[in-house]
């Protein structure tokens, strides 16, 4: 299917650029090619759409020769649009130093050939050059545009790819550290409460004591891991609901054997995300207290009122011995979250134990959770993209400045153009009144200051022996083939020869002649 495609858009690309060089002659703005010559440029272009994808530097230098030989100034109706399409082309794929060879090789190319068979080179050479700027340069110009816009997007996708990849890690980690951290201290717990029972048998009690100490260690490893998972300046840890209440939390936690105590005060909001704050902070301040303070005794309070919710959580001093280890993302977790809705959040010590205390404000909280809702919605913000804009920019300025000097060159062109063009015009009147055997000094009181540049030598008749020929335009209309009137004159400077030389793509009519018998 893809190879069919591909074909596809080669053979409309091809018909596409091998319109001009069938229809251009037809309709007379260009100088009439045999048959032989317009298949040959067609099947040069289809060459060169072939192998335009493996190797568009070939296809490019193929349609170069076409429009070097077809006029050595580079500027052609018939191939001009191919060779803008296959610098466009060659600015999407190549890389800068092989296409700015070609293009130097061209402009060489071109000077040379208007040295050696140019009849106006200055005029010829100005052509070339604006040709080559503004018909070669500014697509590729355009082509590298488009390709480094194209790899900026792929890169930004890439970023944007990677940063939700590590912000998903964060979040599990976080959820690692929240959910079964807590259950792996209530595990320690119950293996604790196991180990004082007076009926345990010493065998099952050193039993328990292995559990406890495992429960413990892997706390302490499963701390290590999201320590190594989490990011720096990751922002707010989501919040996840656990799927109870607080005041089920706080009793099953005091089921496993932690001695809790439970304080409230109001009832518990509507809004459910105040109440996962909540829970989360009660959650990680009885894992603390079960793992650094083990026997002490907790108390959770929470009093809620319609301005928000406040939790403190204070355990006693310790029992037993705890844990040394701090973790050092827990209680960092908890101030993020809390703070980010617009909170307050304290943690220290408390007499001889530790407290934690947290105020959640519920207008803020709604304010938040407003805009998560609507986040959902837009896509993510991409990454900061300053460098890629000031690539972008200097790209920018460089197709700009192409632009300009193009610009510049082709209006030089076509103004020199226009110039020779209009003052090489012979009126018909002037060239009726002409007669064979008129003086050149005489006729050149009616002649124009130039003659053309590029004469139809090829619809005109037969040069007169030991005669110097001059052409020149019937009339001003530019960018169209018209009628010459050829003057011969002899060795004497005696006008011996006048003809009118049809304008291109006129079948079956020959020059008017006019000899002097």
């Amino acid at each position: 299917m893809e190879r069919r495609r591909r074909r596809a858009a080669d053979a409309l690309l091809w018909a596409a650029l091998a319109l001009p060089v069938v229809t251009v002659d037809r309709i007379g703005l260009n100088e009439p090619r045999t048959t032989a010559e317009q298949l040959a440029g067609i099947a040069t272009l289809a060459a060169a759409v072939a192998a335009r994808r493996k190797s568009p530097l070939t296809a490019f230098a193929a349609t170069a020769v076409l429009s070097l030989a077809s006029e050595p100034a580079l500027l052609t109706l018939s191939y001009g649009p191919a060779l803008a399409a296959f610098a466009l082309l060659l600015g999407l794929q190549a890389q800068t130093r092989p296409a700015l060879t070609a293009f130097g090789a061209v402009g060489v190319i071109g000077t040379l050939q208007i040295a050696v068979r140019g009849v106006d080179p200055s005029a010829q050479w100005l052509v070339l050059i604006g040709t080559l700027h503004f018909g070669v340069v500014f697509p590729w110009l355009g082509g590298r545009y488009w390709r480094q816009s194209r790899e900026q997007l792929e890169w930004e996708q890439r970023i944007a790819e990677d940063r939700a990849r590590l912000s998903e890690r964060a979040r599990i980690a976080q959820d690692m550290h929240d959910s079964l951290g807590h259950e792996l201290s209530l595990i320690a717990l119950r293996a604790g409460a196991l180990q004082l029972a007076p009926d345990l048998a010493e065998h099952h009690r050193t039993s328990a004591a292995d559990l406890r100490q495992a429960a413990s260690d892997a706390t302490e490893r499963l701390h290590l891991i999201i320590g190594l998972l989490r990011e720096e300046d990751d922002g707010p840890a989501p919040l996840t609901p656990a799927g109870e209440t607080v005041e089920e939390l706080v009793a099953r936690a005091a089921e496993s054997g932690l001695p809790v105590r439970w304080e409230a005060t109001g009832t518990a909001g509507t809004y459910s995300l105040v109440e996962r704050i909540v829970h989360r902070v009660v959650r990680e301040s009885l894992t603390n207290a079960a793992r650094h303070a083990p026997g002490a005794a907790v108390t959770v309070a929470v009093r809620r009122e319609a301005e928000g919710t406040e939790v403190s959580v204070v355990n006693e001093a310790s029992t037993e011995a705890g844990s040394s280890s701090s973790g050092g993302t827990g209680l960092l977790g908890l101030r993020t979250a809390v703070e980010g809705v617009g909170g307050r959040f304290e943690a220290g010590p408390s007499g001889e134990g530790f407290r934690v205390m947290a105020c959640v404000p519920a207008a803020s909280v709604a304010r938040v959770a407003s805009g998560e809702r609507a986040a959902e919605h837009l896509p993510p913000s991409p990454p900061d993209t300053t460098p890629s804009v000031h690539a972008r920019r200097r790209v920018v300025l460089s197709f700009a400045g192409a632009v300009a000097v193009g610009a510049v060159f082709l209006g030089g062109a076509v103004v020199w153009y226009a110039y020779t063009k209009t003052h090489s015009v012979l009126k018909p009147g002037d060239y009726a009144e002409l007669r064979l055997g008129t003086p050149l000094d005489e006729a050149e009181r009616v002649l124009p200051d130039r003659t053309v540049s590029d004469p139809p030598v090829e619809r005109a008749p037969a040069v007169p022996k030991g005669t110097d020929c001059r052409y020149y335009r019937a009339s001003g209309q530019l960018f169209v083939s018209v009628e010459h009137f050829r003057l011969c004159f002899d060795d004497r400077g005696r006008l011996v020869a006048k003809d009118v030389v049809p304008k291109g793509g006129t079948a079956g009519q020959g020059p008017d002649e006019e000899k002097d018998g």
